[in-house]
């Protein structure tokens, strides 16, 4: 499919090129990264965005930090590398996969066991490289195992944005609709718009509509109505982090999609790839939940201000959907159903 031939990041000719997602729907534009501070900026402006694909930014980022690194003093090497890790983990907080890629190349050059500084950074680059392979290949059988829940003619309802430019290819929670396309589902996809920042307007309904897929934007506050209508038969959403116990954070609005999907027996599935799964957080009470400018509810869509000047504000980026409204957790190595604490623990046995 044509919009599968566009990744939110790609390393290319030893450049770093990441999609600028803020500029969608209307400029296709790809910056190319030089520091790990551009890498920084990219991921808190939401220039990249999406816990797998910040996940492999984040890699990619790391290995940039060091690439042109001209000594051959491996422990100098080492601080370097630990100080662009420790700068880099800051950029958003709620994303597990940020903090799960950069450990992950942290402890693949710890275990090298300081070797000369060229085969580290082989070895850096490779396993950036890994990380965006690994993603590509779990949103696939994500899709697959997604499909086995869905059934053609269906409509599904999405919030947020958890499609192929939010991860290396395919999407988490899209990955079904994708391959449901393909093989003739023929899918109604409503996607609420997901204010702020409008993830669901600019980027869902702009890649669906590039996949020839059916999809209606509607406000977040419609999603109720088009439930009631029956127009719904599933909610498909992706998520964060996830803990311990199925509770999971996703963006902003989640949660209230989830509780009105109970109240009106539709299912609603959480599309998690084991890498978003933090078996270190107990519950979602757990999660850190980031706080964002206020100007983005009012100021950042308008030409000028829909809010009084110096209006009090609260804009938590991302809220947690309890355990109890999720019907069902799809992840690359299978469906996990409630009791959650036993069937996301039985995946890391």
């Amino acid at each position: 499919m044509k919009v599968f031939e566009i990744a939110p990041v790609k390393y290319i000719d030893n450049k770093m090129l990441v999609l600028d997602q803020t500029r969608l729907p209307g400029e296709e534009v790809y910056e190319e990264m030089h520091t790990k501070e551009d890498v920084w900026e990219a991921i808190y402006k939401l220039k990249v965005r999406g816990a797998p694909a910040i996940g492999v930014a984040a890699a990619y980022g790391l290995y940039l930090s060091v690439r042109d690194f001209r000594g051959t003093d491996i422990d100098d090497f080492a601080v370097q590398l630990k100080d662009a890790k420790d700068y880099l983990v800051t950029a958003r907080p709620t994303a597990v996969n940020l903090a799960w890629a950069l450990t992950r190349m942290w402890d693949k050059f710890e275990a090298l066991g300081r070797v000369d500084v060229a085969a580290a950074k082989s070895a850096l680059s490779n396993e950036a490289e890994a990380i965006r392979r690994e993603d590509e290949a779990a949103c696939f059988a994500m899709g697959e195992y997604g499909l086995s829940l869905l059934k053609p003619g269906m409509g599904i309802l999405t919030h947020c944005n958890a499609g192929t430019i939010a991860t290396a290819k395919y999407g988490t929670c899209l990955a079904p609709i994708y391959l449901g396309q393909e093989r003739g589902y023929d899918f109604k996809v409503f996607a609420d718009e997901t204010r702020p920042l409008l993830q669901g307007a600019r980027l869902t309904s702009w890649e669906l509509s590039k996949s020839g897929i059916d999809v209606t934007l509607i406000c977040d506050n419609m999603a109720s109505i088009v439930m009631k209508n029956g127009w719904i038969d599933a909610v498909v959403v992706g998520c964060d982090r996830m803990a311990a116990n199925g509770d999971g954070a996703n963006k902003i609005g989640t949660s209230g999609v989830a509780i009105l999907a109970k109240e009106y027996g539709i299912p609603f599935y959480m599309y998690v790839p084991t890498s978003t799964i933090d078996m270190d957080t107990p519950t979602g009470d757990d999660i850190h939940i980031e706080l964002r400018d206020g100007e983005e509810i009012y100021k950042m869509w308008y030409e000028k201000p829909m809010a009084p000047e110096g209006v009090k504000t609260y804009n938590p980026s991302f809220d947690v959907t309890p355990a109890k409204y999720i019907t069902a957790v799809i992840t690359e190595k299978g469906i996990c159903r409630p009791p959650y604490e036993k069937s996301l623990a039985a995946l890391f046995k």
